[in-house]
């Protein structure tokens, strides 16, 4: 089934203990759109300027998103990243935010969009998230992202947003500040009486915890040896998770389990290079082949 996303498409510059790379592809839907590419078809919507180089929809399309619901803005210019990564490579510092036009960003999706029935609402403005629920009310499956500053700052949008979604994806971090809980089972349980029926906190390098309506559990993450680049990875284990759900057109139990394995292995092959670069060289063989060994790995 068709998964649209609707999130940030940016232009990251990235610092690590060992290398700084410029004008990456970056961006959450990007990188969700990118990761989700390897299960189903995925639609794009966003918000770049007339600085957007082109070789970057060239690389989306390439994967099959289609991009007909990315605005170019003329005269604009693209969201911009930069940071810093700390030598154990968890810790990062923003140096630089430049919205531009995604400050701005006000989505209307085609009419062909407004049919999609699973729908991902990548890291952005709570109202602006409401707005595009709006537009596909024959959704069968609403997921959404958010980040500390909308809670800070946003906070009765973001709970009006949470009584509509069927489920929420932050980490572990967020999760402790929506509700106030240093305690991580709790806190997941008392996001999902916020309204979502399932809760996914993001743990890192520790793998990610479910929270439904009838089991918890936690997945760890794959034993990635040569991390190079961390940006994105909340995000392309997003994708891989929502891409697999919508492959197989159902969300139960079991396949929601499967959907968390699916995004944890995506987002270890992310993390292998700077930006999208590593995403761009694997296949659905390659993440098969490490669903595999992550099998192998969990059975005792």
């Amino acid at each position: 089934m068709p998964l649209v996303v609707v999130g940030s498409v940016a232009i990251d510059h990235v610092e690590t203990p060992t290398e700084r790379r410029n004008n990456l592809l970056g961006g959450s839907a990007t990188h969700f759109s990118v990761s989700a590419s390897f299960f189903t078809d995925v639609r794009l919507v966003g918000v770049v300027g007339s600085d957007w180089p082109e070789e970057h929809t060239a690389m989306l399309q390439s994967k099959g998103v289609d991009t007909s619901g990315l605005q170019v803005v003329e005269g604009g210019k693209t969201f911009t990243w930069t940071g810093r990564y700390l030598p154990n490579m968890n810790d990062r510092e923003t140096l630089d935010v430049q919205l531009n036009v995604f400050g701005e960003f006000d989505p209307v999706l085609p009419e062909d969009y407004k049919r999609a029935k699973y729908v991902f609402l990548a890291n952005g403005v709570p109202a602006v998230q409401m707005k595009v629920l709006s537009q596909v009310p024959g959704r069968r499956l609403a997921v959404a992202d958010t980040m500390d500053l909308w809670i800070s700052t946003q906070r009765d949008d973001l709970d009006q947003l949470l009584g509509e979604l069927d489920g929420l994806v932050l980490n572990d971090s967020e999760a402790k500040l929506l509700t106030g809980n240093e305690n991580l089972v709790e806190a997941g349980r008392a996001v999902q009486d916020m309204g979502p029926k399932f809760v996914v906190i993001k743990k890192g390098e520790h793998g990610a915890m479910f929270f439904g309506e009838h089991e918890t559990y936690v997945l760890p993450a794959y034993p990635t040896e040569n991390v190079v680049d961390p940006t994105g990875a909340g995000d392309s284990f997003a994708g891989g998770m929502m891409g697999y759900l919508a492959e197989k057109d159902n969300f139960d139990a079991d396949t929601l389990k499967t959907a968390m394995a699916y995004g944890i292995l995506v987002a270890s092959f992310n993390v292998e290079g700077f930006g999208l670069e590593h995403m761009h060289n694997i296949t659905r063989d390659d993440i098969e082949e490490r669903m595999e060994e992550y099998r192998r790995m969990l059975s005792f």
